[in-house]
C-alpha cells in the first residue's frame, strides 16, 4: 500500500506553529477537506495533533516523537497526520477539546486525537511520552496498536461506533439549546450567586481560586467580585478580588523585571510559572487591575496595569499598530550561565530551556549591580543560592517588603524604592542581551480586540498615549483584516498573509474594542465599525430559531463565501459540530461578549434588533447560566446588562473636559458605556450622515449641550438624570439610585 501522503506540506503554511513542524519527518497536512479525502481514499485513520507555538509540552512531544524517524514512519504509513494551530482554528480546537473533556474528564495541549476518515475521534488524549510511563502508553506503541485495530474489521466497527457516540455527545454539548425557547431570562440573583461561589473557592492564604495544583489568572471572576462588592458592599468579595490581584502581582507569574504576566503558575503560591506570555492574558489582567485601582485607590494596581501594557507595547506590537500573539516559554540560556559554548537544554543537548530568559542566579545579579544595590535587589526578588526553579536559578518574586528592607538597613522606604527602581532598570537592560524567546507574530482579530479594550480603558485612567495605541491597533485590524465591501472579517494576519474566516470571538471582541475606542476618543468612526461588526454577528452567526449565536457561521453559507483577500475561505472541513462557546476559559466566552456588546450597542439603533438578539441568547441559556453562574461569567454579565440596561453616560460637548475624563477614569462604574456626541443638533446631524443613520438613536436623541457648556446625561435602565453641566452632579444622581459605582 502506498503512503496516504507524499510529503510534509506545512512549509506552505504561514502559521509559526505549523512551520515549527515543517521539518518533521512526519508528513503533516494542514486541516482541510483534502487531508480527509486522502484518508478515505487510502482507508486509513486520521491523527490530529492540536497545539500552539508557545506551548511547552507541544515542543516536548515534538522533540520526543514527531522528530523520531521510526514514529514518523508509522504515522506516514498508517495514518493521515494533520497539524492544527488552535489559535488559527479555534473551532476545530473547541470541538475536539469538548470530546476530550467528555471522555477523559480533562484536556490540554498538545491535544492528540485519532479519527475516522470522516473526522470523528475514537481515541483522544493530550501529551503522550515516547515510551510507557506512569500508566501512560508510549506514543509509538499506541499508534501501532490503533493501526492494527483499524485493520481488523470487528475492531474497526467498534472504533467507528465509538466515534459516532462521541461525536453525537459532543454535538449535543456544543449545539445545545433548549427544546422550547421563550422562558424567563435570568434574574437579579445571578451576580451575587456567582460572587458567593467565587468567595467559597478563594485561597485566603495566597490569593486566587483553588488550594492545590496550578493557579490560573481568572480575570472574569475578579471582575464579578468587584461588581458584587460595588452592588452589595460585601467585604469578602472585595477581599477575594484584591487578594488575588496582590498574590499574582507579588509572585513569579508576574514578570518582576520586565512587566507582564506569564500564562499561569504551577504552584499554589504563584511562584513558578509556565513562562509563555500570551496577548490575551496581558489584555484581560490590566483591565481588572485598573478596576482595582478605581475601587481602592491603591496606586500599585495602576502601576501593574501600566507595566503590563508597557510590555505589550514594547514586545508584542507591530510597527503599524497591531498586536502579535505570544512569546514562547523557552529560549537558550545566556552563555555565562552554561560556562560558554553549548547551552544546557532540557535534556542536556544544547536546546532551548523553559524560563531561561527570565530567571536569575545571584552571580548574574552581582555581575550587573554594585553593592549595596545587588544585595537589596537579591533580597527583594528572592534571588538566592539554590534558587526556587530548575538548575539553581530563581524566578524573581516580590519576596521581601520594601519596609522590611528599609528597616534592616536603617534607611527610609523611599530610599530603598529608589535603589530598587534603578536596579530593576539595570537588570532589565542586562536581560535584553540574553537570547530571546521566539515570538509568534500572528495578528489575531479576537485577541487584538481584547488588547484594544485594555488600552482604551487605560487611556482614560493613565493618559492619552494609551488611547492612541488602542486606535492604532484598531485601524490596523480594520485595514488588514476587514473587507468593507463584503462586511467580512478574517481571523488572522501574518506578514501580509490573511487567513479566514473570522469566528464569533473575532467579531465580538473587535466590536467591543471598537466601541471602547469610540468611548475614550469621541471619534464616531470606531463606533461605525463596531455597529458594522455587530450587524454581521446577527446576520451570520445568530440563529433565530435556536435563539443563540454560534461560534461559526452557518456551514450552509460557507462554501460560497470569499475571504478578505478574495480567496475562498477554508470551510469547516470535516468538523462534525457547530460549536457555541458558553464558558469563560483563557479568554471570555465569545457568546457572552457578543450578547453584552449587542445589548450595549442597541442604544445606537432605532429598532431593537440588537437588544432582541441579546435577550434571546440569555433567555435561551437561562437554565445553563443559573445552574453554574461562576462558569459562565461573561453570560452573567450579559444577562445583567439585558436585565438592568447598564450604565450609560452621554456627554454632549465639542471635547470632553480633561477633569471629566479624570473623573471617569478614576470612578468605578462597572460596565459603563461612555457615549460622547456633538453639543448641537447640527453637529449631531453631521455624525448621523457619516454613520448612515436616518435619525438620532435613543442614546443621543434630544441630548444637546446646555447653554454651550459640556453636558452629561447619566442613565440606568429606563431612567436618566436631568442634564447636568457638572459631571459629579450627574454621577451623584446615579449614586442616589444605589448603583453608582464606588
Amino acid at each position: 500500500m502506498s503512503q496516504p501522503t507524499a510529503r510534509n506540506r506545512l512549509d506552505e503554511e504561514a502559521s509559526p506553529y505549523l512551520r515549527q513542524h515543517a521539518d518533521n519527518p512526519v508528513n503533516w497536512q494542514p486541516w482541510g477537506e483534502e487531508a480527509f479525502e486522502r484518508a478515505r481514499e487510502h482507508d486509513v485513520p486520521v491523527f490530529v495533533s492540536i497545539g500552539y507555538s508557545s506551548c511547552h509540552w507541544c515542543h516536548v512531544m515534538a522533540e520526543e516523537s514527531f522528530e523520531d524517524e521510526s514514529v514518523a514512519s508509522i504515522l506516514n504509513e498508517q495514518f493521515v497526520p494533520i497539524k492544527v494551530d488552535r489559535e488559527e482554528r479555534p473551532d476545530v480546537d473547541s470541538t475536539f477539546m469538548t470530546v476530550s473533556q467528555l471522555v477523559t474528564g480533562g484536556g490540554g495541549w498538545p491535544l492528540s486525537a485519532w479519527c475516522t476518515p470522516e473526522g470523528k475521534p475514537f481515541y483522544v488524549g493530550t501529551y503522550f511520552p515516547p515510551e510507557p510511563r506512569r500508566n501512560q502508553p508510549g506514543f509509538r506503541d499506541l499508534c501501532e496498536q490503533i493501526a492494527e485495530s483499524w485493520r481488523d474489521p470487528d475492531q474497526r466497527e467498534e472504533m467507528r461506533h465509538r466515534a459516532e457516540q462521541w461525536a453525537s455527545s459532543a454535538r449535543d454539548e456544543l449545539e445545545s439549546v433548549p427544546d422550547g425557547i421563550g422562558g424567563d431570562p435570568p434574574g437579579s440573583e445571578l451576580l451575587e450567586e456567582a460572587a458567593a461561589a467565587a468567595v467559597r473557592g478563594y485561597d485566603e492564604e495566597h490569593g486566587g481560586f483553588g488550594s492545590g495544583g496550578a493557579k490560573f489568572p481568572m480575570p472574569g471572576r475578579i471582575d464579578l467580585l468587584f461588581r458584587a462588592y460595588a452592588e452589595s458592599g460585601r467585604d469578602s468579595a472585595l477581599a477575594a478580588a484584591t487578594g488575588t490581584l496582590d498574590g499574582m502581582a507579588s509572585g513569579g507569574v508576574y514578570d518582576q523585571i520586565g512587566g507582564g504576566f506569564h500564562r499561569y503558575a504551577v504552584d499554589r503560591q504563584w511562584t513558578v510559572p509556565h513562562f509563555e506570555k500570551m496577548l490575551y492574558d496581558n489584555a484581560e489582567l490590566p483591565m481588572v487591575y485598573l478596576d482595582g485601582y478605581r475601587l481602592t485607590g491603591d496606586p500599585a494596581y495602576a502601576r501593574i496595569a501600566s507595566e503590563t501594557l508597557g510590555f505589550v507595547d514594547r514586545e508584542l506590537r507591530h510597527a503599524d499598530g497591531g498586536f502579535f500573539s505570544t512569546l514562547d516559554a523557552r529560549s537558550r540560556p545566556p552563555t555565562a550561565r552554561t560556562g560558554g559554548g553549548s547551552t544546557g537544554g532540557d535534556d542536556g543537548d544544547g536546546g532551548d530551556v523553559e524560563g531561561a530568559f527570565y530567571v536569575w542566579t545571584p552571580s548574574e545579579v552581582d555581575a550587573v549591580l554594585d553593592e549595596p544595590a545587588a544585595s537589596i535587589a537579591k533580597q527583594r526578588f528572592g534571588i538566592r543560592s539554590g534558587g526556587n526553579f530548575e538548575r539553581g536559578t530563581t524566578v524573581p518574586t516580590a519576596a521581601a517588603p520594601v519596609e522590611a528592607l528599609a528597616e534592616d538597613r536603617d534607611r527610609s522606604p523611599e530610599e530603598i524604592r529608589e535603589v530598587l527602581t534603578e536596579a530593576r532598570v539595570a537588570l532589565f537592560e542586562a536581560r535584553q542581551s540574553r537570547p530571546r524567546p521566539a515570538r509568534d507574530e500572528k495578528v489575531l482579530a479576537s485577541w487584538n480586540g481584547r488588547a484594544i479594550s485594555a488600552f482604551a480603558s487605560a487611556g482614560r485612567t493613565l493618559g492619552d498615549p494609551y488611547a492612541a495605541i488602542a486606535r492604532d491597533a484598531l485601524d490596523f485590524c480594520r485595514e488588514k483584516l476587514y473587507d468593507a465591501e463584503t462586511g467580512t472579517l478574517a481571523r488572522r494576519w501574518l506578514d501580509g498573509d490573511v487567513r479566514g474566516p473570522g469566528y464569533l470571538d473575532d467579531y465580538a471582541f473587535l466590536a467591543r474594542g471598537a466601541l471602547d475606542v469610540y468611548g475614550v476618543t469621541g471619534d464616531p468612526e470606531p463606533l461605525g465599525f463596531a455597529l458594522d461588526l455587530a450587524d454581521a454577528i446577527v446576520a451570520d452567526f445568530y440563529d433565530a430559531d435556536d435563539g443563540t449565536v454560534y461560534f461559526t457561521r452557518d456551514p450552509e453559507s460557507d462554501a460560497d463565501d470569499e475571504g478578505v483577500d478574495g480567496e475562498p475561505d477554508d470551510g469547516p472541513g470535516s468538523l462534525f459540530a457547530r460549536p457555541q462557546e458558553f464558558t469563560d476559559r483563557s479568554t471570555p466566552s465569545s457568546l457572552g461578549v457578543a450578547a453584552e456588546t449587542l445589548a450595549m450597542l442597541d442604544g445606537f439603533r432605532t429598532d431593537r434588533r440588537f437588544a432582541e438578539t441579546a435577550e434571546s441568547v440569555v433567555t435561551t441559556h437561562a437554565d445553563r447560566i443559573r445552574a453554574s453562574p461562576l462558569e459562565h461569567v461573561s453570560l452573567v454579565r450579559a444577562a445583567e446588562r439585558v436585565r438592568t440596561g447598564g450604565i450609560e453616560v452621554t456627554i454632549a460637548a465639542e471635547t470632553v473636559p480633561d477633569e471629566w475624563n479624570e473623573t471617569l477614569g478614576e470612578r468605578y462604574l462597572p460596565g459603563a458605556l461612555v457615549s460622547p456626541r456633538p453639543p448641537t443638533a447640527d453637529g449631531l446631524d453631521e455624525w448621523l450622515d457619516r454613520l448612515g443613520m436616518e435619525s438620532a438613536p435613543p442614546i443621543w436623541a434630544n441630548r444637546d449641550a446646555e447653554a454651550d457648556d459640556p453636558t452629561a446625561y447619566v442613565c440606568e435602565g429606563k431612567a436618566c438624570s436631568p442634564p447636568e453641566t457638572d459631571l459629579d452632579a450627574a454621577l451623584a444622581w446615579l449614586s442616589s439610585r444605589g448603583n453608582g459605582g464606588v
